[in-house]
């Protein structure tokens, strides 16, 4: 389960979502040996309402479509979150133990490729992370969410990127 501080985000879909143009469709983290498609994600009323969110049992990544999106333009922070397991190979089971401030991953959307560098890597309690920091709006930042995989019930690991050229 992953927390959003927005529970009164009201349930959206991709075309309505306000950056949708920008939608991230590829993830590519090398430090973290993710090479992923990135699916869009809304809210539902039960999330919302819960201040909430649970990623489908899958193994992909997901885009949270009520925030914003990579590129210029953007007015919110973009949010991609994705299971870790302890027992499927899941692309972001490597978060835990090779993401490290520094690091640059690709997001790609339909107007190209987007580069970042990671600033911040650090771990937050399930039951807190709804009141977290990383909730705040940050034009042009983008948020990785997923389980830590020495707690995948109880912690989840945050990593905080920034884009290398901040005009595009």
């Amino acid at each position: 389960m992953i927390s959003q501080q927005d529970v009164g985000t009201p349930e959206i879909t991709v075309s309505e979502a306000p950056e949708a143009v920008n939608a991230p469709t590829h993830i590519h983290y090398p430090a973290a040996e993710m090479d992923q498609a990135v699916l869009p994600l809304s809210s539902t009323d039960q999330d919302s309402g819960a201040g909430s969110l649970t990623p489908p049992q899958t193994l992909e990544a997901y885009w949270l479509t009520a925030y914003g999106s990579p590129g210029l333009g953007s007015t919110n922070t973009t949010y991609i979150v994705g299971h870790s397991s302890d027992v499927l190979d899941s692309a972001f089971n490597n978060f835990s133990s090779q993401a490290r401030v520094g690091d640059q991953l690709t997001i790609t959307t339909a107007d190209g490729p987007r580069l970042y560098q990671v600033h911040t890597v650090s771990t937050e309690n399930k039951n807190t992370l709804k009141d977290s920091h990383i909730w705040a709006k940050v034009p042009g930042g983008l948020v990785l969410v997923s389980c830590h995989t020495s707690d995948l019930w109880g912690t989840n690991i945050i990593i905080e990127a920034s884009p290398v050229n901040p005009s595009g």
